[in-house]
């Protein structure tokens, strides 16, 4: 496995992460996670920018690899 396929799946894996974390917050309905909430979003938000931008450098990489050969 390659440094950006390894990159890409550890990003994806974070990305889980934080959507299992966020169901658990939605299920827990207290007045003290809204905070929580907010913060859960932001960490969706940055975990997702963070696999599509792994993404496209795996894609750049493979592209380049097929032109090479």
């Amino acid at each position: 496995m390659t440094r950006s396929e390894q990159e890409t799946e550890n990003e994806a894996n974070r990305l889980i992460s934080q959507i299992e974390t966020a169901l658990a917050a939605v299920a827990m309905r207290s007045p003290h996670e809204i905070d929580s909430l907010e913060s859960t979003a932001d960490r969706i938000e940055r975990a997702a920018r963070d696999l599509a931008v792994a993404l496209r450098g795996l894609a750049h990489e493979r592209k380049t690899a097929q032109k090479d050969s």
